[in-house]
């Protein structure tokens, strides 16, 4: 631990998650027009706007579909094996994906498409064992902020990633994605020199395909794991409608272009990144992770709805920056509260079954998306907003802090 305090593993940890966040934030702008608007005719042509956004929906949901299943069991590898090893075959798998992905879309394959998200899906338990070794590194008080520096990163990668999305794809939709694979790379091989082990396995953990099942149904048998996972998952539920399925929603109401979309997300990023990087760390100390989320879940879900307000692309610049604030303040502080049930020794575990729930709320929302938005294209929003209401309820209610840490596993 010596050797890897001298190589500053927090900053290491960061670099990894900002290179990742800024290949998947590239990806944002071109995902939707790519098959709602068919440019390149990879839908057949005879296929209507809501059959394609239902092919949409399902193709959204495949990349976290397979992180199910892939977070848990990286999680327990990294328990096992060491963070580093284990980040780094992740990485590889993501950049075989995003090369994939590129060749799909000069070839026009779809089924090709899915497979390429399938690939760095299983894989993408990267950003858990990240947050699993900053967990090494952090004790109770300071988790919060450090899972902030991780939030920070993940701004940073929304800010540049979909400005670059945008304008590479206006050439070419294969360009941000050979960018993408590109940056994977370069992250594969700063891993490989600069990110130090933080992790010394000190027991062997059973591994399973079904893992992802397994370790939810034990997590939700525990008492307060039970009602933060529950609103862990709505609202990451809630959240994914507004993300996957925003871009359709600009292109149906402002007809807005790939670099527009970009602007957007890279507008809530630069939100993000001042939240994370100025708020949280201000408040951290002075306030605790449960009281914090009292006030920004609910104010998330109002901040949904304010984006059905503006009637033009310029005011609804004005609306993001109260989703990225409560948005910036929510996920840190939950992360910190999961982070904190669990021991020392299960931190990749326990944040892989955080994963594991993220995921499966990532891969339903795009689905039902696909399907409601035929109906209206405002319906994702307004189903983000209450899944995000229902999720303040629950925790409200019935989160007790008190018990807020557990001496015993969970697993």
């Amino acid at each position: 631990m010596e050797q890897a305090s001298k190589r500053n593993p927090i900053l290491s940890i960061f670099i990894t998650v900002f290179i990742d966040m800024l290949g998947i934030g590239i990806i944002i702008p071109i995902f939707a027009p790519l098959i709602v608007q068919n440019d390149l005719g990879i839908v057949p042509a005879h296929f209507s706007k809501e059959e394609r956004q239902i092919i949409y929906g399902f193709l959204a949901a495949t990349f976290s579909m397979f992180q199910f299943f892939g977070a848990p069991i990286l999680g327990a590898l990294a328990d096992r094996h060491g963070r580093k090893r284990v980040l780094n075959i992740t990485l590889v798998g993501t950049f075989v994906g995003y090369l994939l992905f590129a060749g799909a879309i000069h070839m026009k394959v779809l089924a090709l498409i899915f497979i390429a998200r399938a690939i760095p899906g299983f894989m993408g338990g990267n950003i858990s064992i990240a947050m699993a070794a900053l967990a090494d590194l952090s004790d109770d008080k300071s988790k919060a902020k450090n899972f902030g520096l991780i939030g920070m990163a993940f701004g940073l990668g929304f800010i540049l990633g979909p400005a670059i999305g945008g304008k590479l794809g206006q050439y070419n939709y294969a360009y941000p994605l050979l960018f993408t694979a590109f940056l994977a790379l370069i992250n594969i091989i700063l891993v490989y020199v600069q990110f130090p082990e933080t992790f010394k396995p000190k027991e062997v953990r059973p591994i399973s395909i079904f893992a992802g099942f397994h370790n939810i149904a034990k997590a939700f048998s525990y008492g307060n794991m039970r009602v933060i996972l529950l609103v862990l998952f709505l609202q990451a539920f809630g959240f994914t409608f507004f993300t996957q399925f925003f871009p359709v929603f600009m292109i149906h109401k402002f007809a807005a272009t790939k670099q527009e979309i970009g602007y957007v997300f890279g507008f809530i990023g630069i939100c993000m990144v001042l939240t994370q990087g100025g708020i949280i760390r201000a408040l951290s100390g002075r306030v605790t992770s449960a009281q914090v989320l009292r006030f920004s879940i609910i104010g998330l879900s109002l901040a949904l709805l304010l984006t059905l307000l503006p009637d033009s692309m310029a005011w609804l610049f004005t609306v993001q920056p109260f989703i990225a604030i409560c948005q910036g303040l929510t996920q840190p502080n939950i992360t910190s509260i999961v982070s904190s049930l669990g021991t020392t020794e299960n931190q990749g575990e326990i944040l892989g079954i955080q994963a594991s729930v993220q995921s499966l709320a990532f891969a339903i929302p795009p689905v039902l998306a696909g399907f409601i938005s035929g109906i209206d294209y405002r319906l994702p929003v307004i189903a983000g907003s209450v899944s995000l209401m229902i999720g303040w309820l629950i925790f409200v209610l019935f989160f007790k802090p008190q018990y807020h840490i557990v001496k015993e596993s969970v697993i």
